[in-house]
Order: structure tokens, then C-alpha cells, then sequence
């Protein structure tokens, strides 16, 4: 829990970012909310899409006054949330958007099952980690090594897979690969059963700080293919882990891919206005989750592209375009 003082720093952001009191009509007309039972897929244990799905889910409850909390789903990451959602499993589902792309591309156009989008969440950052003593220090060396990743049907395993293809390698020939979440993937490294890991996730994340309280470590510097996978996909943005993240000593260039929170088209239009709008509004807590929360703001959570936006979304963001 923060002190008093940062506290009321971050109150003094968020109001200048318009974002605090903006349900304040809510609780009015939360009645016809009262029965809904939704349910949010988020991610593994250790990363910052369970921890903020766990507070998110408390404040749909309060501010929707729901007799029954959202269920919220540790899972696989990204391609399991989209499979839940496509099925009805989940209501809501935290996704990179690279994976979400790939998934319309091979709809139709006008497929009615496709996707919809509450907002854009904030940008994860991609962590390709070994021990701060490993000889490895870029992609192309990675070749013969020991290497995780990302969990099966996970976002990690997705972009881990592109980013070897741009630096020339391939995980079934080139290097002994396994398929471990975050969690797994630290105890593998911290007991040398691995050499590297790959991570898609918030800076920081929870797992990869505990990680490097028991192991000094290394972020691989991703200069080399940054250029070439934005070319072959644009969804994706270069980005920086600063120096003193997990204990680093200098800045390392690295990729960012938004995260989107997607619902399926059927979500009734008031539920999902309501349910965007409280998101906002309880970003406060959801940062006291996760320091990353920080970031999401109205202005760019349009940017779901290619997503489209559930029309209550949209009824959302027109009300508050200012």
C-alpha cells in the first residue's frame, strides 16, 4: 500500500487526466446490472494481467453493485483467452493484439463471432531473459541453447516463435526448446535447467523481480529484429526496458505489443459502456495492483486497431471526448 503522500499524487494524475469521478452516475442505474455473471480471463499467477483482472473484477462488483463477483481466470495468456472467448467460457478476456490480428485475418470480413474491443489495456513489454553471467547476449545466439518460450497456447509462445523467425532460427531445429510459463520458466532458469526464457508481460513483472532478487540477470537487446518484424508486422512498436529495471545496469531496446480487453460481439451495449467506463474510473486500484495500470488512459485506449470497438465502447468514448 503506498504512503499518504504518493498516494495523493497519483489522485492528483489521474484528475488531471479526467479520469477520477467518471462513474459517478453509475451506482443510479446500476440495478439492471445486479444479475449479470461475467467471467475474465487474464493470464498466469505471476504476471500483471491477473493481478489487475483481480482488482477490475472487484470494481465491477462494487460499481455495478453485481450480487456476484466476476470469475477471473488464471490462464495461458492470449490464444487460450481468445479460445475462451470464442467458446463462451469467458466473458472477457485480456489479449495482445497480435494475436487477436491473426485470428480476424482469418475470418470473413463480416463474420459476426469475430471480436470486440472495451479498450486498449496498457503495452506489454517482450523480456527475453538468461543470468546476468550467460555468454548470450542477442537472439542469434540463443542457437544450440536451452530456451522457454512462453506456455502453450500463450501470447509469449506467439511472439517468441516471430522473433526467432526475424533473427533466422527456428525453435524445432535450431535450439532444445520447452514450453513453460512464467513462473516455470524463473524456477527453470534459477536452477540452470535452462539457459533463456522469453516473457510478454507488464514492466515489471512480478515474476521476473522475484526472479532477479534470488539471480542477477540479462535482457537480451532485440536492436537486430525490431526493424525487420515491424516491417513483416506492424502491430508491433519499438520499445525500452530503463536501466534499474529487475537490476540491469544499462537501457535495453526491446518490442512492445498492445494489449487489448476483448468481449464478445453479443455483450449487451449499456453492459459493456458500463463496464468500460468503471475501468476507468477504478484506475486507481487497478494500479495498486500493477504500477503499469498507470498508463491506460481514455485518449488511447481507442487504439485497438484492428480490433473493432464494442458499440459500448464507443458510446463510451463519445461521451467523454474532450
Amino acid at each position: 500500500m503506498p504512503g499518504s503522500g504518493e498516494a495523493v499524487g497519483r489522485r492528483a494524475v489521474l484528475r488531471a487526466l479526467g479520469l477520477l469521478g467518471a462513474v459517478a452516475a453509475l451506482p443510479g442505474c446500476a440495478a439492471s446490472f445486479a444479475d449479470a455473471r461475467l467471467t475474465l480471463a487474464t493470464g498466469a499467477m505471476e504476471g500483471g494481467y491477473f493481478a489487475v483482472g483481480t482488482a477490475l473484477a472487484e470494481a465491477w462488483r462494487r460499481q455495478l453493485q453485481l450480487r456476484t463477483k466476476p470469475t477471473v481466470l488464471s490462464t495461458q495468456g492470449s490464444i487460450d483467452n481468445l479460445r475462451l472467448l470464442t467458446s463462451g467460457a469467458a466473458d472477457l478476456v485480456f489479449c495482445q493484439v497480435d494475436v487477436a490480428a491473426d485470428q480476424l485475418a482469418r475470418l470473413p470480413a463480416d463474420d459476426p463471432t469475430a471480436p470486440r474491443a472495451l479498450a486498449r489495456i496498457y503495452d506489454d513489454m517482450v523480456h527475453v531473459v538468461t543470468p546476468a553471467a550467460s555468454p548470450i547476449r542477442s537472439l542469434g545466439q540463443l542457437r544450440g541453447a536451452r530456451v522457454s518460450l512462453g506456455g502453450p497456447d500463450s501470447g509469449v509462445y506467439f511472439i517468441a516463435q516471430r522473433l526467432l523467425a526475424a533473427a533466422g532460427l527456428a525453435a524445432d531445429r535450431d535450439m532444445q526448446a520447452v514450453q513453460l510459463g512464467i513462473g516455470a520458466s524463473a524456477t527453470a532458469l534459477a536452477e540452470g535447467r535452462i539457459d533463456a526464457f522469453f516473457w510478454s508481460g507488464a514492466l515489471p513483472t512480478q515474476g521476473v523481480t522475484a526472479l532477479a532478487g534470488q539471480l542477477p540477470i540479462r535482457l537480451l537487446d532485440l536492436t537486430d529484429v525490431v526493424g525487420p518484424l515491424r516491417a513483416a508486422h506492424p502491430e508491433y512498436a519499438p520499445g525500452t526496458v530503463p536501466a534499474g529495471s529487475y537490476g540491469i545496469p544499462d537501457p535495453v531496446t526491446s518490442l512492445l505489443v498492445r494489449n487489448v480487453l476483448l468481449v464478445g460481439a453479443q455483450l449487451p451495449t449499456e453492459l459493456a459502456e458500463a463496464l468500460t467506463e468503471t475501468m476507468f474510473a477504478a484506475q486507481e486500484e487497478l494500479a495498486r495492483a500493477s504500477s503499469a495500470a498507470l498508463t491506460i488512459d481514455p485518449r488511447a485506449a481507442i487504439g485497438t486497431q484492428p480490433v473493432l470497438l464494442h458499440p459500448g465502447a464507443e458510446e463510451f468514448y463519445r461521451a467523454h471526448d474532450d
